[in-house]
């Protein structure tokens, strides 16, 4: 078996306050345009083959806050098109008062790899990247 790609992706964050107006500018500019999900405490986006949610944290957790570096999501990447995308994405968040991380940049995790890192109004990391052509995937992924 081959899996065909990823189907969707939910995170759960403390402050879904702030959370849900931020996701519900980014999702539709990353072309998650449809929103099968949009409550009071989740809100589930789909587009571009992929899903996309956001849940409101159990009770027992509001105030903990997002860790990088605990066990669970580590950050979640988004591909894009071209630079020019990833330029963009960088604009928006910039005026959606996100804290960024890395400026648009030129990585050593593939050739031609471009992208922005920032967070979410919760400190959850968000990357959206390019890679010219198939990336690593030009590779002999049997043998890696």
């Amino acid at each position: 078996m081959e899996v065909n790609g990823i189907a969707h992706i939910y995170i759960t964050v403390d402050k879904f306050e702030l959370c849900a107006p931020f996701y519900r500018r980014l999702l539709p500019f990353l072309g998650l345009k449809f929103a099968v999900r949009d409550g009071p405490d989740d809100l589930y986006f789909i587009g571009g083959r992929t899903g996309f949610g956001v849940a409101r944290c159990a009770a027992e957790y509001r105030g903990s806050g997002f860790a990088q570096g605990r066990p669970g999501l580590h950050h979640v990447c988004f591909r894009a098109r071209s630079r020019e995308d990833v330029d963009a994405v960088h604009e928006l968040v910039r005026e959606l008062g996100a804290r960024i991380i890395r400026a648009p940049e030129v990585g050593v995790w593939a050739p031609g790899y471009y992208s922005v890192l920032f967070e979410d109004p919760d400190g959850v990391r968000l990357e959206v990247n390019y890679i010219p052509g198939k990336g690593l995937l030009d590779r002999n992924v049997e043998s890696a």
